[in-house]
């Protein structure tokens, strides 16, 4: 089972999970992240499930496997510009706000090493992920690079 994880003090500097757009090599990646990471590895995001959209992937909590994706430190003195960066692209306005297309959670992820660190990580909003559930198209291995 995954925990969720009590969100941090505004003063602790989270990583961000990034599972589809935002991973390298991608074009979110080139335009929002990159010059702004200190650091960026493979991870998993246990108990989600990965859904097909337009062009971008959802990430729904699900018991099971999980999904593949990176973990990104920010740079020194990226953090907040980076924050408000990805909110935006992301659409996400605050917690448990109706206009979100995604929630910004912390989450565990793991890392390689199989040690876990919180992160923060966009899940599709609970009456999207409600949708996809019952009707959307999981994208088999949780990975978007891999979608074929």
């Amino acid at each position: 089972m995954t925990a969720v994880v009590r969100p941090p003090e505004r003063s602790v500097q989270l990583p961000f999970f990034v599972y589809g757009t935002l991973r390298p090599g991608e074009v979110n990646h080139r335009l929002f992240l990159r010059g702004r990471t200190a650091s960026e590895e493979p991870a998993l995001l246990p108990d989600a499930a990965l859904y097909d959209g337009p062009g971008y992937p959802y990430a729904v909590h699900r018991p099971g496997p999980g999904i593949v994706g990176e973990l990104i430190t920010a740079a020194p003195g990226t953090y907040g510009e980076l924050l408000v960066a990805l909110d935006l692209l992301e659409e996400y306005e605050g917690p448990g706000r109706p206009g979100n297309v995604y929630d910004r959670m912390v989450r565990e992820v793991l890392r390689p090493d199989g040690s876990r660190t919180p992160a923060w990580v966009y899940l599709a909003s609970p009456l999207l992920a409600r949708e996809l559930r019952t009707s959307g198209t999981e994208l088999p291995g949780g990975d978007w690079l891999n979608r074929g």
